[in-house]
């Protein structure tokens, strides 16, 4: 019987626990300014260092070529 009473005396001072942390929770939040909706906030600009451009209507690609060329070595492909 000790076991099952043990388990009790634990819920219920879990319980008080979480009961505990939601009082103390309300009682340190900051209260609301006003009657505000969701989509009321901090209001969202773009910083000084953002630049408006046009996108340029052709890609500028390049073409990699190796700066070294090597010759294969004997059964490496070059028939031999």
């Amino acid at each position: 019987m000790q076991p099952k009473r043990l388990k009790l005396v634990a819920a219920g001072l879990g319980t008080c626990a979480a009961v505990a942390m939601g009082a103390l929770g309300a009682s340190f939040a900051e209260a609301p300014n006003g009657t505000g909706t969701v989509s009321q906030g901090i209001e969202i600009t773009l910083g000084e260092t953002s630049t408006e451009s046009v996108a340029p209507t052709e890609l500028a690609t390049s073409f990699a070529s190796p700066t070294v060329t090597a010759e294969p070595p004997e059964g490496f492909g070059n028939g031999g």
